[in-house]
């Protein structure tokens, strides 16, 4: 991780705001490489202001005075309210309070998947057999502190990057135990998102779930916990959470493949699935995912990867100042 930067020009901010971090970093002037990255906790801020401030003494930067910040919640208009935190704010009003002369606000999944074309090899995990094939749209999902959603699509020689809200379409449970959790969780909750299995407060709510079907008392468990103990076995209920988590993941990627037609991929962000690790690869996920019908054939010949590039929406966020 650089901390330095070039003293040349002037920088321009680039971050990534989710739920829980907000991750900052620098790019030198046309550049895309990002520099100087630190990850913050929202809940230390009150507003995005604060936070950037905060991280622009940490690095000693010149001032910036453009900025890319892509954040986890709907750009429909000057307003944003933060879907999984309290953050809400004009932005116009943070660019006045920033001192820039533009400030691009972009959807987080967006600026994932801008990133997609300038992953390296290494970034990249594949789970499952497929090609990908070359023209056709790109799928994007990934579970965090919500689960985003998004895609590219070809135009000529560029990419047309997606702005959705697919985690919160309606959850499809894929067979009778899901059913059985889909009653459970719906006495809390009038709407069932898949955002609601398959995230981490996905894994909580799975984990309860699963634990009121067995008759047994469930323990407050954070979702770092329960994936430890469903990774190492130790916890049964753990276990069928995590492996729960997978296959409906599976079933939502296959969703969107086929509503995209993405032919190209389907690939695998946010802060849970790269730190499965092999679990992940042995888990229901594909088998989930090729489970289509008359369509398991198509699906069977879609790549799925996962990301572990360690900013990946930087990479995005960087892209915006020569796309928007």
């Amino acid at each position: 991780m650089s901390t330095g930067h070039p003293n040349s020009m002037i920088p321009r901010l680039i971050a990534d705001i989710g739920g829980t971090n907000a991750r900052f970093a620098l790019i030198a002037g046309d550049a895309t490489q990002p520099y100087a990255e630190r990850v913050l906790p929202c809940a230390d801020f009150p507003d995005p202001v604060a936070a950037i401030e905060h991280y622009l003494v940490q690095v000693n930067a010149p001032r910036p005075l453009e900025a890319a910040i892509a954040i986890a919640t709907p750009i429909t208009g000057d307003r944003i309210k933060m879907t999984n935190h309290v953050w809400s704010f004009s932005i116009e009003k943070t660019r006045q309070r920033l001192g820039l002369k533009r400030l691009l606000m972009l959807n987080d999944f967006t600026a994932l998947a801008m990133s997609l074309p300038y992953l390296r090899p290494e970034e990249l995990h594949q789970v499952g057999s497929g090609q990908p094939l070359p023209g056709t749209p790109i799928a994007l999902i990934g579970p965090g502190t919500g689960l985003g959603m998004s895609g590219l699509v070809p135009a000529g020689d560029r990419w047309i990057p997606l702005q959705g809200e697919g985690g919160h379409a309606t959850f499809s449970p894929g067979d009778d135990r899901e059913i059985e959790i889909l009653r459970v969780i719906r006495r809390q909750y009038s709407h069932v998102s898949t955002e609601r299995l398959v995230s981490g407060m996905g894994l909580v709510n799975l984990y309860q779930a699963i634990a009121l079907l067995e008759g047994t008392e469930a323990q407050f468990l954070t979702p770092p916990d329960i994936t430890e103990r469903g990774r190492n076995g130790t916890c049964p209920l753990c276990l069928e959470a995590l492996q729960t988590f997978c296959g409906i993941l599976g079933t939502a990627a296959g969703n969107l493949v086929l509503a995209l037609g993405a032919t190209a991929g389907v690939y695998i962000g946010g802060g849970i699935v790269p730190r499965l690790g092999d679990f992940f690869d042995a888990s229901p996920f594909r088998q989930r995912f090729e489970q289509k019908g008359r369509f398991s054939v198509y699906l069977a010949a879609v790549p799925s990867y996962v990301i572990r590039s360690k900013y990946p929406a930087l990479i995005g966020a960087a892209q915006a100042f020569t796309t928007y």
